[in-house]
């Protein structure tokens, strides 16, 4: 099941699966790469060491 938006406020968009929360922040620049780990780590794209 993917992600589902339920909620913007200014950059940041809100997802929701399985109970689980994950605001991911769409700023102007590019987002850094921890941040960008930490995201999908939240959304149970990889766990922590399974990123590469």
């Amino acid at each position: 099941m993917a992600l589902k938006l339920v909620k913007v406020k200014g950059s940041h968009h809100k997802f929701k699966k399985d109970g689980k929360v994950v605001i991911v922040p769409h700023p102007k620049k590019n987002l850094p790469i921890g941040t960008a780990r930490s995201i999908a780590q939240q959304a149970g794209w990889f766990k922590k060491g399974e990123e590469e």
